[in-house]
């Protein structure tokens, strides 16, 4: 199973093979831009049957977080922000489903910029609340993850020094990321701007995600991001993300 495949509610396979699997084809036919084609070809493998994307629900309460993470800023961050991810999301494949039926390939490349946001944004939410857990339940990375942490970056603490670096220097809105290379067989620490998806961008698989735009943080800790990301330690599902790193490295 892939990652993205606990990310979608259901969503019309008929009605999305219409939209993506030409819309993938137009682009790639007139050699655009790979990602936009990965994109369209993750999502097209990953929905089932049923209605349109729907906000997940979160696998603990909005108070489980804290003191890390407040439950004022989870309610926030996951009934606003993903909310209107997945809103415009929905809005943006009726467009291209139009742009599609009339032929109209300008309209249709306008729109990726928009989709590839609030898409991206919806993906990486998805996998943002199952990167997080009760602090009682983050123990530290064993089995074959910890393995990789080590051959990647020499130790744990050397890793997390190194994406905490990283993550707090984001500039503007992103995402910090630990992220698998299939070529390589290591782990490596990339950042993301805006609601750039990892993979798709990059290649890499997603492991372990932090999301560093102000609305993750602001409530709890104003401006000073790197209380913020120091915090979000204490309360990393590395249990999830061990199953990510297996499913990834098969």
């Amino acid at each position: 199973m892939t990652i993205s495949k606990t990310i979608f509610a259901a969503t019309p396979r008929r009605s999305l093979e219409k939209v993506i699997r030409p819309a993938a084809a137009f682009i790639h036919g007139d050699r655009m831009d790979p990602e936009i084609l990965r994109a369209g070809t993750a999502l097209l493998s990953t929905v089932g049957s049923g209605g349109k994307l729907t906000l997940p629900d979160l696998p603990y309460d909005y108070a489980s977080l804290e003191p890390s993470v407040s439950a004022e800023t989870m309610k926030i961050h996951h009934t606003k922000h993903h909310q209107t991810y997945v809103n415009n999301t929905n809005g943006l494949l009726g467009k291209v489903d139009d742009a599609l039926s009339t032929g109209d390939g300008s309209a249709l490349i306008s729109l990726a910029p928009a989709v590839k946001f609030n898409l991206g944004g919806h993906l990486n939410h998805s996998l943002f609340w199952k990167n997080l857990c009760p602090a009682s339940e983050s123990a530290l990375p064993a089995g074959n993850l910890a393995t990789a942490i080590d051959k990647s970056f020499g130790n744990f603490d050397a890793f997390k020094s190194k994406m905490t670096a990283g993550t707090v220097a984001v500039q503007g809105s992103g995402w910090g990321w630990l992220g698998y290379n299939p070529g390589s067989g290591l782990l490596e620490i990339a950042t993301c701007p805006n609601q750039d998806p990892l993979e798709a961008t990059t290649g890499l698989k997603p492991i372990v995600g932090i999301d560093v735009w102000e609305h993750a943080y602001y409530v709890d800790y104003r401006n000073v991001r790197p209380d913020y990301v120091n915090a979000v330690w204490d309360i990393i599902n590395w249990s999830e993300a061990e199953t990510l790193f297996n499913d990834a490295s098969k």
